[in-house]
């Protein structure tokens, strides 16, 4: 898991919310909410933000033009997104979120197991690629500043084979 990472919880009803915290309560990660899109990319811009789940229909900024704006910057470009909407979801607005990159478009209510699966795998998954991320920045660094070198890294691999 990432280091003080929170899943951000957005939906325009506070019961929704309640409900969606409620199933995510017993994973143990720490829930951020938010009940509009701009509260949302508040949160989001601050970072540390390791998974969301996000109504499509909100006023005002919606889902999907969080989803833009998210996808649009390299520091926030990968955090997995699904997408909660309670109206059958179209064609259109599934071909949307897809191109954009979502996880996911689930119908609400959602079974509180089934989102409690997809925020765990989502969230971890997401947690060890910024870990991979890191360690490889780290690497770059070392091998940038002669603290290691090309060839120690290439014995390492072979010692590893």
């Amino acid at each position: 898991m990432l280091n003080n990472s929170v899943i951000l919880v957005v939906d325009d009803h506070k019961d929704t919310l309640f409900a969606l915290e409620s199933a995510l309560a017993p994973l143990g990660y720490p829930l951020v909410s938010a009940s509009n899109g701009d509260d949302a990319l508040r949160v989001i811009l601050r970072g540390n933000v390791g998974l969301i789940l996000l109504d499509v229909r909100m006023p005002g900024v919606s889902g999907l033009d969080v989803v833009r704006y998210v996808r649009r910057l390299e520091q926030t470009r990968a955090i997995p997104i699904v997408l909660l909407t309670g109206f059958d979801v179209s064609r259109e607005i599934s071909a949307a979120a897809f191109r954009l990159g979502v996880a996911d478009v689930a119908l609400k209510p959602i079974d509180p197991l089934t989102l409690r699966t997809k925020a765990r795998y989502l969230f971890e998954t997401y947690g060890q690629l910024r870990s991979l991320q890191r360690e490889n920045e780290d690497l770059r660094a070392q091998l940038k500043s002669g603290i290691i070198t090309s060839t120690s890294l290439n014995d390492g691999a072979r010692d590893e084979a």
